[in-house]
């Protein structure tokens, strides 16, 4: 549980009570005591500091799935178990896009996980090759970066056809200084991506009906955990 609430005494008075309900919280690795049950995005931001806030996000940081971005006017139930931790992003300027890229479509399955990430996201279409961007991606404790804007190629054929590998900018480093294997530049859109060659197994292979930009992105986040998590 994410609540430390004491009980007053029967016989105390109701501000005693209330002075009593604590409601603790990390943002950005720092710790916060609250008094209120729901708070929302917005106080969050205030909370740590993170003025105005409309040029800042915020993402809850639940145990074993990516990041998931708080609206500054969305709720959260500190009572809720696993919503304890957050993480902050100043917002960069692919953010205020007034008009991101789409040069390609995609199935309708994907352009909806897309729509739904919170995040900026484009369709470039490079001469021959076409990739999707996802601005501000968080990434694991670990890197000397909190965030990267992450694409992926989409193949000729998909989604029968498979997505493999992932490219990020700015370039990913450990914190422990230590070297990722398997990793090589690469440009692209008229920048440098640092691609990371790392590919399914037989016993992991693509599932054509089954498997789509959101379980690859699934993938991506687990190479990246794997990664910052080595010896």
């Amino acid at each position: 549980m994410n609540t430390n609430e004491t009980q007053a005494p029967e016989s105390g008075a109701e501000d005693d009570d209330r002075r009593k309900r604590e409601y603790r919280v990390m943002i950005d690795k720092i710790l916060y005591v609250l008094t209120e049950p729901v708070v929302t995005g917005r106080q969050l931001l205030a909370q740590a500091g993170k003025v105005p806030p409309e040029q800042f996000a915020i993402y809850i940081k639940l145990p074993g799935t990516q990041p998931k971005r708080v609206g500054l006017d969305e709720p959260v139930d500190l009572r809720a178990p696993g919503v304890e931790r957050f993480v902050t992003l100043p917002l960069d300027q692919t953010e205020g896009l007034d008009a991101p890229r789409r040069q390609f479509s995609l199935p309708a399955e994907d352009q909806d996980w897309l729509d739904g990430l919170g995040l900026n996201f484009e369709l470039v279409a490079d001469p021959g090759q076409r990739r999707v961007i996802v601005h501000g991606l968080p990434v694991p404790a670990g890197y000397t970066v909190p965030s990267v804007s992450v694409s992926v190629r989409i193949e000729p054929g998909y989604p029968d056809v498979q997505i493999d590998m992932a490219y990020f900018r700015p370039a990913l480093v450990l914190a422990s200084g230590r070297q990722i294997n398997a990793i090589c530049d690469e440009p692209f859109d008229g920048t440098v991506w640092q691609r990371w060659s790392r590919h399914r197994t037989p016993m992991n292979p693509w599932r054509p009906g089954i498997d789509s930009l959101s379980t690859h992105f699934a993938l991506i986040q687990e190479w990246l955990e794997r990664e910052a998590n080595k010896a």
